[in-house]
């Protein structure tokens, strides 16, 4: 693994993929992009699943010039990612190049969260095209599947690896944003549903309060719930044909709801940013990302579903 220099041009945005076989080779990987940052003075951040972000963090030593994130935590909902832990950190140091160390993708993450973190590697370079930052997104060769790498090397421009740093011949992200668009698979469990439009909005807040307790979530994520449902199906009734079907069921781990209506998500980056400073629009999907443990969305011509997940008490 090299420790290469990564690019600082004005204005331009650096997306890269490091591949990792190894401890030492994630270290030999993360901690000179890091200490190559503190170095030039830009702010830096590093936002890894709790065991690598030990490792790092043991590896470059005490100090306060590094922001650290649990992305277990940060990004458990990878739909949240781009807004409140990267965007968030670039806008707070405006002005200034930011470098960010991105571990979104790692062995734990469920066959269900995938296509949203596959979906958010590839809309960085969209929502950050411009931007002043570096953002490095460690892959673990030894532990993904080999589709996954794919994806990895279809998200990232540049590649770092053993073999040193070189542009993606595989790049294609608008490829990776279209694959997962897919319709969502039905659920195996029994399914309760409800028909709204603008006269029986309240019935949502009923409806979910009503299965949220019955699963032991306590008031605060309930709460986050009913507002979350209840953002989309505003939705529904104001941009989508004026009513929406909302369908709610329980797995093992989550409470499900999903909102089913005639709109259309034209534009991918749709809830992945924080909205513009003046307030209009833009709210919506964002704060539902911001709310639930997972958010999946299939959206075509004819209609789009959005699915919320909240894990509830075992």
């Amino acid at each position: 693994m090299t420790g290469a220099r990564h690019a600082r041009a004005a204005g331009a945005f650096v997306h890269e993929g490091l591949f990792y076989h190894d401890r030492e080779g994630l270290l030999a990987g993360t901690v000179p992009f890091i200490t190559d940052g503190l170095a030039a003075g830009e702010p830096v951040l590093v936002a890894m699943p709790g065991a690598n972000l030990r490792l790092v963090r043991d590896a470059v030593g005490p100090t306060d010039a590094v922001r650290w994130a649990d992305m277990s935590e940060a990004g458990r909902n990878p739909g949240r990612i781009i807004p409140w832990v990267l965007q968030a950190f670039i806008d707070q140091h405006a002005g200034r190049r930011a470098r960010i160390i991105g571990e979104p993708i790692w062995a734990g993450r469920s066959d269900t969260e995938y296509p949203a973190c596959a979906q958010h590697e590839a809309l960085i370079n969209m929502a950050f095209a411009g931007r002043e930052a570096t953002i490095l997104c460690p892959y673990d060769v030894a532990r993904l599947d080999a589709d996954v790498l794919a994806d990895a090397y279809a998200t990232h421009p540049i590649l770092v690896d053993d073999a040193g740093r070189r542009p993606s011949a595989h790049y294609a992200p608008a490829d990776v944003v279209a694959r997962y668009n897919k319709p969502l698979a039905s659920p195996t469990e029994p399914v309760s549903a409800l028909v709204y439009e603008v006269d029986t909005l309240s019935a949502v807040r009923r409806f979910v309060a009503g299965h949220g307790a019955a699963v032991g979530l306590d008031e605060d994520r309930l709460a986050d719930l009913q507002i979350a449902v209840t953002e989309l199906a505003t939705n529904s009734v104001a941009h989508a044909g004026g009513t929406g079907v909302l369908r709610v069921w329980r797995t093992a781990e989550h409470l499900v709801c999903e909102i089913r209506d005639d709109g259309w998500l034209a534009d991918p980056l749709a809830g992945r940013l924080t909205p513009a400073a003046n307030g209009i629009g833009g709210r919506g999907l964002v704060i539902v990302q911001a709310l639930c443990d997972l958010v999946r969305v299939h959206t075509t011509a004819t209609g789009t579903t959005v699915r919320m997940y909240v894990r509830h008490p075992a």
